[in-house]
């Protein structure tokens, strides 16, 4: 299968400003400067040896994923504003001719989590399906709630797609004639949240955004391992420091220490950090990845890989 993150920003969108594009521009040609670059030649060179933060944006957008399995069949999980990019690029395939079909799994209906979907384009193609599934038995009426006329001037189903929407049982498995197989499992969040599992060709991908984990929970983290164990990656919410995390206790995020503890104790083989804190600018985000990097380390004996999420970063497993 293949993964491509389209928002990995949490809560709120939070695009680069002028401010930080700018400090990073003299921030490079600084080091331009000090490493006495005089031929283009030595440019490629240059860039590759940057820091990540400079080299690369964590991104602004907020959460979507998509999923395409082997056979090319599509998944997305939910449709923050990082929609409306995955929405782009599906126009130019069958979703922009009106032959598309998307399997549509939401983890909650947080406004970063669904604000993309007026603006997710094949959704207003004639022709096109949409198959919205999640364990929330008034999902439709809540999409439609976010686009009456007062908050959006098309209604949901004003838009010319056809939708389908599916309450998901606990327990339930759903198994697609691609040969995926699709579980789901709670999380700990203000409101309820879910975490999918993907496994196809015996690989396992989990998507487990907008989740709250700290060290008074280890009993349940431990309860929840044969829904995550042994995992050949997890994308988990790392939202925040660990004394950001105690001043906003209960706020539904979990602390970056915790996500590596969590990965530690499930047996992940790679974790992605994602759900990144609207406040924090690339250079804070990145210098998050290396202090989990450190973490694990004085954890010892962990061969668990970490990556931090990217906006554009494909995936393939």
């Amino acid at each position: 299968m293949k993964i491509k993150l389209f928002g990995t920003r949490g809560s709120i969108a939070a695009p680069l400003g002028n401010k930080a594009y700018l400090e990073k521009i003299q921030d490079i040609l600084e080091r331009c400067v000090d490493s006495f670059i005089t031929s283009r030649e030595q440019i490629p060179d240059f860039i590759e040896n940057l820091p990540q933060y400079l080299k690369y944006t964590a991104g602004g957008d907020t959460t979507c994923i998509h999923v395409t399995s082997s056979a090319g069949k599509h998944y997305m999980v939910d449709c923050g504003t990082g929609g409306r990019v995955l929405g782009d690029e599906l126009m130019g395939t069958d979703f922009g001719k009106g032959k598309g079909e998307m399997e549509f799994f939401i983890t909650h209906t947080h406004w970063d989590h669904i604000q993309g979907i007026p603006f997710f384009k094949p959704v207003y193609i004639p022709g096109n399906k949409i198959n919205f599934r999640s364990p929330y038995p008034d999902l439709e009426t809540r999409l439609i709630n976010q686009q009456v006329k007062e908050f959006f001037p098309m209604p949901f189903h004003a838009t010319a797609s056809t939708k389908t929407f599916q309450t998901l049982e606990k327990d339930q498995v759903l198994e697609f004639p691609d040969g995926m197989k699709i579980s789901f499992g709670p999380l700990k969040h203000p409101g309820g949240s879910y975490a999918y599992k993907f496994e196809e060709n015996g690989k396992i991908f989990i998507f487990a955004t907008d989740a709250e984990f700290t060290g008074d929970d280890l009993g349940l983290v431990r309860d929840m391992t044969p829904f995550f164990g042994g995992a050949d990656m997890l994308v988990l919410d790392s939202q925040y420091t660990l004394d950001e995390s105690f001043a906003k206790f209960d706020w539904g995020h979990t602390s970056y220490t915790m996500a590596v503890n969590c990965a530690t104790i499930w047996g992940i083989k790679t974790l992605v950090l994602t759900h990144h804190e609207p406040a924090y600018n690339d250079k804070k985000v990145f210098e998050i990845l290396e202090e989990a990097i450190e973490h694990k380390r004085h954890l010892g004996g962990s061969p668990l890989e970490l990556i931090l999420a990217r906006e554009g970063m494909v995936i393939d497993l």
